[in-house]
């Protein structure tokens, strides 16, 4: 099977293995990038995806590119840390960080070496799929950004929230969007002797929040989330969306110029910040993830927002089952009971992992001074609360982390040592 993966992420990568691991595909990986980035946010590996990792023999190589934050602090208007809930060796896990805490560029260069000696599997970087010429039951033909055209029976749209791909291989009535009205900016910024291992969160008035995050390359990992208050800073917002880079750092300038705490440190510093991603929080639904011989896998497909922590963990489990069920093929079948399979059996964990109460995130951005200190007492509570023992234990194999959050069907070609 002639597999082309547009997209060299999380999930694109992760189904490359797997593929190349029940052997007998010819796997191509087309990446934008020039070579893989060091860039993205703090991310988490949960629940079943765990168990993919450990079946690709990568949790030590994922521990060991651990972001190094021992947990998460929430900071007052004086600057001082009020309440923290903290990631403890031996201890139950009842902190917002994990051992499992990464960089998605880390990760996604964890998962790059992992598969790029890997037999069948080939990467080309500063490449993507220019138009998709052709997809019908002879298969898939391509033209690539260097104008060669190629045949494949296979593409997977592994490109990301806003895939260009999708919009051209799928009507726009099988995807919907759901808009959680919050607005994201983040970026990386030089590491000040002051800076503490912890994920530092401050609740500014106004709807918006500030925070900074370690991360283990030396610099500090900056955020600003805002939830517009009306309808003229909505626009502004998403406008700044389809804006150049230079428009949308000037409205975050004006939105946190009187934040406090750090903000104008880190506003002084994001100019200069190589990693600007400014992101609106919505997520992506489609009621079928394949059409023909194309399919959407990861963010492309489903993304959850990072509201939910699931993304990275989504990715990593769908890509399992997309390359397992694929697996079960005879030599020159259609992949189309393939698709259809992984379509039913995944669709229910994503659908109920893109679930968020209908008070997230507005919870967690007060407008007022008074919503502030309700929160923060909120806040505080929790951290005591979760301190006693006899209740942190009863976080101990609970919650989005539990590795039985989804079960890992088992694929008799993964499970083979001379497979691949």
């Amino acid at each position: 099977m002639r597999v082309l993966i547009s997209g060299a992420g999380i999930a694109g990568p992760t189904l490359a293995y797997f593929l190349a691991k029940a052997g007998g595909a010819r796997i191509t990986l087309v990446e934008k990038a020039p070579t893989q980035l060091p860039y993205g946010q703090n991310i988490d590996i949960q629940g079943s995806a765990r168990k993919v990792i450990a079946k690709m023999g990568l949790l030590d190589e994922v521990r060991r590119n651990h972001t190094t934050e021992k947990g998460t602090q929430f900071i007052d208007p004086q600057g001082r840390p009020f309440a923290g809930l903290g990631l403890e060796e031996g201890k139950p896990p009842v902190s917002l960080t994990s051992e499992f805490e990464i960089l998605r560029g880390d990760l996604a260069a964890v998962l790059w070496r992992a598969t790029e000696g890997m037999v069948g599997v080939t990467y080309m970087f500063g490449t993507t799929v220019k138009a998709v010429l052709s997809s019908d039951e002879a298969g898939v033909r391509v033209e690539l950004s260097d104008g060669a055209v190629h045949a494949f029976d296979l593409l997977v749209l592994a490109d990301g929230q806003w895939s260009k791909l999708r919009k051209h291989c799928f009507p726009a009535e099988r995807i919907s969007v759901l808009d959680k009205n919050m607005y994201v900016a983040y970026f990386t910024v030089p590491r000040r002797p002051e800076d503490t291992a912890w994920w530092n969160v401050y609740h500014a008035l106004g709807a918006r929040i500030v925070t900074t995050r370690p991360d283990p390359h030396g610099t500090m990992r900056a955020m600003f989330s805002c939830m517009p208050r009306t309808p003229a800073q909505k626009t502004a917002w998403q406008d700044a969306c389809r804006a150049e880079r230079a428009t949308q750092q000037a409205l975050v300038r004006a939105e946190f110029a009187d934040a406090g705490w750090q903000a104008q440190r880190l506003l002084d510093a994001m100019p200069q910040a190589p990693d600007f991603y400014f992101h609106p929080m919505q997520q992506i639904r489609m009621d079928k993830w394949f059409q023909g011989r194309v399919v959407c896998l990861g963010d492309t497909a489903w993304a959850p927002t990072p509201l939910t922590g699931m993304g990275t963990s989504l990715a990593i489990t769908g890509a399992y089952v997309l390359a397992g069920e694929l697996s079960k093929l005879g030599a020159g079948e259609h992949p189309a009971r393939a698709l259809e399979a992984f379509d039913t059996a995944f669709r229910p964990f994503v659908e109920q992992s893109q679930q968020i109460p209908p008070f997230v995130p507005g919870i967690a951005h007060p407008e007022t001074a008074v919503g502030r200190w309700v929160f923060q007492a909120f806040v505080a509570t929790l951290a005591r609360i979760v301190a006693i023992p006899w209740v942190a234990r009863k976080f101990d194999g609970g919650g989005p982390a539990n590795e039985d959050d989804f079960l890992l069907p088992e694929y008799a070609s993964f499970e083979d040592e001379k497979a691949g």
